[in-house]
């Protein structure tokens, strides 16, 4: 972790906090958000439908608003576009602690789902900015501090919730109310370059954009072709803990194996992510590189996939070592999958987007796989219950399997063909030919 420090420390001070801000907003989010179905279920009684929408509600907010928001980000700038999504996140998080009433509990989701939508684009298109030719490297970097939070948070969130979920709600949005506080102070004013050269009035600018970026086939089917991985990678939160719960039962062993699959996903990417894309981006080109790690997340399934064929002993050792192992070892190639596509995966998008409208391309980049997730885990629940009705146990793992095989040979398929490149480097003649 020292290294990992020392070479943040390589950086302009906007990375430098920018990275430290991922960690902070993946910390207050996840100190909350684990425990808020169990809130609103319990003490305050809500009916389960009722609790899925407002859950739904915040995500179907963040996921269809990321094009406005990142569409506002290049024609205003990041700075107030994360300042925006911070304040929304205090008003959100305090109002989800506060009030009992289901409209504005759905108001509060919606506005923390918004302020996602508002910051999110804005901080990877300014990180993108200002990283410079050091992209690869600094979202390295970015993905070690955003898995930190997503590790710590539930953590301080169940001291917290134990107290009070009320005290939750107020710690985190506190902690977005100092950050935001800080980006006012810290943070120095950037828009992409292409802000400075339109002309277009604001509508007609917004349209001519977005026809644009529609029009940038590759950049489109790349997106199509990385939402597998999404997919993929979501199973550690939606799969892997059934399969443990399927096998080892809902009692203690059971709640520690699912914590022990967050935790090798967590920690392996805070102490191998920079190594990782050193070594790649040593050895390979960033096509190779996200052919790579889709693959590797695919043969995840594998370990569940062979566990299928054992016999399921009675109890004991062998029955909890059947329902931990096979996933731990998913969740880690899963991790190791997306520490080598993740680096070059946010910069293919700059690159594609040709350093224009950044913000807007990672907005329509984030929706296409928002809306990818959202199919591919009702498939694969329905694949789920299908393996379980049927006895074929196998089914859901095959599938998973088979979709990383397809999108790696996409991306294969995108990289041979000079797709992943940049039109201008698509166009010379050596660039073909390879």
């Amino acid at each position: 972790m020292k290294g990992t420090l020392a070479q943040v420390r390589t950086y302009e001070r906007s990375v430098q906090l920018l990275t430290v801000n991922q960690f902070t907003i993946n910390l207050g989010f996840y100190m909350l958000m684990p425990y808020l179905a169990a809130h609103l279920a319990g003490p305050l009684g809500l009916a389960g439908w009722l609790v899925g929408l407002i859950l739904g509600v915040r995500n179907f907010s963040q996921q269809g608003m990321f094009l406005i928001g990142g569409t506002l980000a290049d024609r205003l700038g990041y700075k107030p576009m994360i300042i925006a999504g911070l304040g929304l996140r205090v008003v959100g998080f305090a109002t989800l602690g506060l009030v009992d009433s289901a409209p504005a509990l759905l108001a509060a989701s919606a506005a923390t789902g918004l302020a996602g939508a508002l910051f999110n684009p804005a901080t990877r298109a300014y990180l993108a900015h200002d990283a410079g030719e050091r992209r690869v490297e600094a979202f390295a970097l970015f993905n070690v501090f955003y898995q930190a939070g997503i590790l710590l948070g539930p953590l301080v969130g169940m001291v917290l919730t134990g107290v009070d979920f009320r005290v939750t709600c107020l710690v985190a949005a506190g902690i977005f109310a100092v950050l935001g506080l800080v980006q006012i102070r810290a943070l120095p004013a950037r828009r992409g370059e292409d802000t400075r050269e339109r002309a277009d009035g604001p509508a007609e600018g917004v349209l001519a954009q977005w026809r644009g970026m529609l029009a940038n086939r590759p950049f489109l089917l790349f997106s199509v072709a990385m939402i597998g991985s999404y997919v993929m990678s979501f199973q550690v939160y939606l799969a892997l803990p059934l399969e443990v719960r399927r096998l080892g039962g809902e009692g203690r062993f059971a709640a520690a194996a699912v914590a022990g699959l967050f935790a090798v996903s967590g920690l392996s990417t805070i102490l191998f992510q920079t190594k990782i894309t050193a070594w790649c981006k040593a050895r390979t080109e960033p096509g190779r590189a996200l052919v790579w790690g889709l693959l590797t997340m695919g043969l995840a399934f594998v370990p569940l996939l062979a566990a299928t064929a054992v016999p399921v002993p009675d109890g004991g050792a062998g029955l909890w070592l059947l329902a931990a192992l096979p996933p731990a070892l998913a969740a880690l190639l899963l991790a190791l999958g997306t520490m080598i596509a993740y680096p070059f995966e946010m910069d293919t998008i700059v690159r594609l987007a040709e350093g224009r409208m950044v913000a807007t391309h990672y907005g329509l980049y984030n929706t296409i796989c928002g809306i990818g997730i959202t199919v591919g885990n009702l498939l694969t629940g329905a694949a789920l219950d299908a393996a379980r009705d049927a006895g074929m146990s196998a089914l859901p793992w095959l599938a998973l399997l088979t979709l990383g095989l397809l999108c790696a040979a996409a991306l294969y398929g995108l990289h041979r063909t000079g797709r992943l490149a940049p039109p201008a480097a698509r166009t010379r003649p050596e660039t073909v030919a390879m």
